[in-house]
């Protein structure tokens, strides 16, 4: 039986098939879905969102080791959180299959930067598959794991977003149950990497490495297509399919068991050709090698590094090689005459109201990644420097300690809070730092597709569990002053975020408010504004509600957007906004 699947969709069934008894992941765009599809298999696989990367990485690990078959799923960005445990995963190895399911970005349609994951491939000296399409994520999984096994290694199973959210045809196959007993074997000199026991681990690394480059020039994931020999073309993941495409007559080497290297493989590729292109999509890690070999190819000098591959993107390399000029661009009619849509939170976000009393003052506001990014941009400007999960709260204490002359507020959403917020609160109360911390805790984890953390109440599984406080957390980390507060109230939010500027210690504000997209349901009645009584003033545009249009001789409240939030009533100096009949 055959389906059309997303890469994503792909990765799920593909854990199902070789008998994977665990997945544990952390949300993050190009790679939420693995898990949410996973899950619809609950009956035979335990699927957890863990409170990060890290956590999610070290549960698997221990689950490998004690024999079972695991995955586990992040984005690029998620696997830096989770290097720690990786490094060391290396030397003592697993049992049962471990493949980590890493979702690289090009372009960053939704991340912060743009990373290859397969250096920390090469980093941590174990193997990294590539699959093209839906077809081969199912079957590529599957590989890995027996790879996994076979030479008690933990594996890669890169994607990008291109391969993680387009559709194939994939073939289902049955589920392969794993034949062993989940049981950690008690073995010191294999589990337990003190120096005297990791420096004989390491020259293990070694030679599994060895064998696995062999295996890599054997496998059946890497293959030649003869063609026109004048012109061989090296390339690997989705750059594959735009290469036949631009290339269609070229010979190509596809690399799936891309790392370690299949050094015979190339060489008898490279021997069979002219000339050899590289086309890989972002880091030369494939031509870098490749030359190190004595082989002379060409690559970055045609193929950009920056950004995602894409038909028309190579259609330039080869003008470019066959010394053409570049073929014109052609105009996308459609979109001539479509206005700009910059990216705004949503009506009736709670976390608008927040950023609007937080306008009020003469702050530095160290931000995160989540929805509440959007804070940084216009009307609301009210967000000064963002740098990775957590960094909101870390960053404020460090501008703190370093004698900033403004008083400095750092925000983080509740899942974030969870993720890596923790420690850096610890770090305030500790070394007596006075930063003001507001964690906007929408009961969800908003921007990754409305996934449960531990603040929710209820398990990936759909289980009820235990509803963490982040008030108890703030207390127990030493903060003395926690506050929590009704964003849709702005005469009260304004007042606490006021209160807790003026204090001279540190203090933590939550602002608790479900994010109304999650909840399908109105926030209250909606409002419209009386013509006739409204100033034109403006305030209430500096909101930045998508609700609220300013592009009439004044303000209008359009009501299939409106939400009832009621914030724009509340700033209405002249009693122009009421709720609807």
């Amino acid at each position: 039986m055959a389906e059309l699947l997303s890469g994503n969709e792909a990765l799920a069934r593909g854990a199902y098939e070789a008998g994977v008894g665990a997945a544990f992941g952390y949300p993050g765009t190009p790679s939420t879905e693995i898990l949410e599809n996973l899950v619809h298999y609950k009956k035979d696989i335990y699927c957890e969102w863990s409170p990060n990367e890290k956590v999610a990485f070290e549960a698997a690990a221990a689950a490998a080791c004690a024999g079972a078959r695991v995955i586990t799923t992040m984005k690029h960005v998620g696997l830096n959180v989770a290097a720690d445990p990786l490094m060391t995963l290396t030397y003592l190895g697993v049992e049962g299959g471990f493949v980590a399911c890493v979702a690289d970005d090009p372009g960053m349609h939704s991340s912060q930067n743009e990373q290859d994951t397969r250096h920390f491939a090469r980093f941590a000296k174990i193997p990294i598959f590539e699959p093209a399409d839906s077809s081969e994520a199912k079957e590529f999984l599957i590989k890995a794991i027996e790879i996994s096994e076979k030479y008690k290694t933990p594996t890669i199973l890169r994607t990008t977003t291109r391969v993680s959210h387009s559709r194939s045809i994939v073939e289902l196959g049955e589920r392969k149950e794993n034949p062993k007993k989940t049981t950690l074997e008690k073995n010191v000199q294999r589990f337990v990497p003190v120096p005297m026991y990791a420096r004989q681990m390491r020259l293990k690394v070694e030679q599994r490495l060895a064998d696995l480059s062999a295996e890599a020039s054997n496998s059946e994931l890497n293959r030649i297509e003869w063609q026109d020999k004048s012109l061989g073309i090296i390339t690997c993941s989705i750059a594959y399919q735009y290469v036949k495409e631009v290339w269609p007559d070229a010979s190509v080497l596809k690399l799936g068991f891309a790392y370690p290297f299949p050094d015979e493989l190339i060489r008898k590729f490279a021997a069979g050709v002219e000339k050899v292109l590289v086309v890989e999509e972002l880091d030369d890690f494939l031509e870098e090698h490749i030359r190190a070999l004595g082989i002379k190819c060409a690559g970055r000098e045609f193929v950009p590094g920056i950004g995602e591959l894409s038909i028309s993107v190579l259609q330039n390399s080869r003008a470019k090689m066959d010394g053409k000029e570049l073929p014109a661009e052609k105009p996308v009619k459609y979109a001539e005459s479509l206005p700009a849509r910059p990216p705004v939170l949503c009506p009736g976000c709670p976390h608008r109201g927040v950023f609007f009393a937080l306008s009020r003052h003469d702050v530095i506001v160290t931000g995160d990644i989540g929805c509440y990014s959007l804070g940084a941009f216009k009307p609301l400007s009210r967000l000064d420097i963002i740098l990775c999960m957590g960094g909101g709260i870390s960053m404020a204490h460090g501008l703190d300690k370093a004698g900033e002359s403004k008083k400095v507020v750092g925000i983080v959403g509740d899942s974030t809070f969870f993720h890596s917020g923790i420690t850096g609160l610890l770090d305030i109360a500790y070394n007596k730092g006075k930063s003001t911390i507001i964690v906007v805790d929408n009961r969800t984890t908003a921007m990754t597709g409305h996934q449960d953390n531990p603040g929710t109440g209820m398990t990936l599984m759909g289980e009820k569990t235990k509803t963490v406080s982040i008030e108890q957390i703030g207390k127990a980390c030493g903060i003395d002053r926690v506050v929590t507060l009704d964003p849709y109230d702005t005469e009260n939010t304004i007042k606490v975020i006021a209160e807790e500027l003026a204090a001279n210690e540190p203090s933590l504000i939550i602002s608790k408010a479900a994010c109304p997209l999650r909840e399908k349901k109105h926030v209250g009645k909606m409002r419209q504004i009386d013509q006739k009584i409204c100033k034109n003033c403006k305030m209430c545009l500096k909101l930045g509600c998508p609700a609220i249009d300013g592009a009439g001789d004044k303000p209008a409240i359009n009501k299939l957007l409106c939400v009832g939030c009621g914030l724009c009533q509340q700033i209405c100096g002249f009693g122009a906004i009421s709720e609807t009949k």
